[in-house]
C-alpha cells in the first residue's frame, strides 16, 4: 500500500515535468520524423502527396550547400570543441588553487554564460573588425598589418578563425564552472599523500587530477560536442541572416547544418521544403547520436567512477 502511495506521488510530482517534455520535446521529434517522409508536403495547406522513403533525405545530402554545412560543421565540432574542454579544464584547476577573491573570479568567468549570445556575436564581431578592432590594434602594436577578420570580402579562413576563437570563449563559462564543482569536491587526502612524496605538478594533474575529474570530462565532452554539432547563434550573431562575411560568395558560407534547417524552415511555403527541414533535422540528430555513442563506448575505459 505505501509503495503504491509512493508511486502516485511520484507520478504527481513528474506530471508537470512529463507534460512540458511531451510538448515541447517528444511531440516535436516525432512530428519531425513524420514530416521527413511525406512527399511534396505544403506547409500552408498541411497536406502531401503520399509518402517517400528517403526523397527527403537525398533532396537534403545532394544539395549544393549541405556539403558546406557538413564541413563548418565538422570544423567548429572538432577544434573548438578539444580546445575548450583543455582550456576550461586548465583554468578551472588555477581557479581552484587561487583563494583570495575565488568568488569574484569565478562570476567573472560565468558572465559569459547569462550573457546573450547574439550579443556576444556583435562584440566579437567588432573586436575582429578589420579598420578599429581590438585585435588588430593589438596586432599593430608588433607591426602587423590589418587582418580583415570579417569584413567586407573576408576570407573563409579569417572567418572561420575569428568564429571558433567566439565559440571557444563562449563556451568556456559552463565548463569551468562544471569543472570547478567537481575539483572542490575531490577528498584533499590525495594531494596531501602527493604533497608528501613531493610529486610534480604535473604529474598529480595526470595521475590524480585527470583521472578522479573523468566523470566530469566526460559529461562536459558529451555536451560540448552536442551543443557544437547545434552551432547557429554564434554565426548569426557575427555575420548576420547572410551566415558569411558581406560581399563574399556562397561557397564562402559559414553555414551549419542547423543554418541548413533554418533556411528550408524560411521556405516552408514551397512544395517539400518543410519536410526537407525534417529531414536535415534527423540527419543531424542521426550524427550526434552516433558520436554520443562512440562516446560512450570509450568511456568505458577512460572514465573512472
Amino acid at each position: 500500500m505505501l509503495e503504491k502511495q509512493s508511486n502516485l506521488k511520484a507520478l504527481f510530482y513528474l506530471a508537470p515535468a512529463m507534460v512540458l517534455l511531451s510538448v515541447f520535446t517528444f511531440y516535436p521529434l516525432f512530428n519531425a520524423f513524420f514530416l521527413a517522409f511525406l512527399k511534396d508536403y505544403e506547409f500552408l495547406l498541411r497536406s502531401a502527396r503520399g509518402f517517400t522513403i528517403l526523397g527527403n533525405f537525398k533532396n537534403v545530402i545532394t544539395d549544393p550547400d549541405f556539403g558546406i554545412a557538413m564541413k563548418n560543421t565538422s570544423i567548429i565540432t572538432f577544434i573548438s570543441v578539444p580546445i575548450s574542454v583543455i582550456v576550461a579544464l586548465l583554468i578551472s584547476v588555477a581557479l581552484n588553487s587561487v583563494k583570495k577573491l575565488q568568488g569574484a573570479f569565478q562570476t567573472i568567468f560565468f558572465l559569459p554564460y547569462v550573457t546573450n549570445a547574439i550579443a556576444i556575436g556583435m562584440a566579437f564581431a567588432f573586436i575582429f573588425h578589420a579598420d578599429y578592432g581590438l585585435l588588430n590594434t593589438i596586432l599593430g602594436w608588433f607591426g602587423i598589418n590589418p587582418i580583415n577578420w570579417v569584413g567586407l570580402n573576408a576570407s573563409w579562413s579569417n572567418a572561420m578563425f575569428a568564429l571558433l576563437v567566439y565559440t571557444v570563449w563562449g563556451g568556456l563559462a559552463f565548463k569551468i564552472m562544471v569543472f570547478l564543482s567537481g575539483l572542490q569536491s575531490i577528498d584533499k587526502q590525495y594531494y596531501d599523500a602527493a604533497r608528501v612524496d613531493a610529486t610534480p605538478r604535473r604529474r598529480v594533474l595526470t595521475r590524480i587530477t585527470i583521472p578522479l575529474l573523468s566523470p566530469m570530462i566526460f559529461y562536459i565532452t558529451v555536451t560540448s560536442f552536442i551543443g557544437a554539432f547545434k552551432a547557429y547563434r554564434t554565426i548569426i550573431g557575427m555575420f548576420g541572416e547572410t551566415l558569411r562575411p558581406p560581399g563574399t560568395l556562397s561557397k564562402d558560407s559559414l553555414i551549419t547544418i542547423v543554418g541548413l534547417v533554418y533556411d528550408a524552415l524560411a521556405h516552408a511555403d514551397a512544395t517539400g521544403k518543410m519536410s526537407e527541414a525534417a529531414a536535415a533535422s534527423i540527419i543531424l540528430f542521426s550524427i550526434t547520436m552516433i558520436f554520443t555513442l562512440i562516446q560512450m563506448q570509450i568511456s568505458k575505459r577512460r572514465v573512472h567512477f
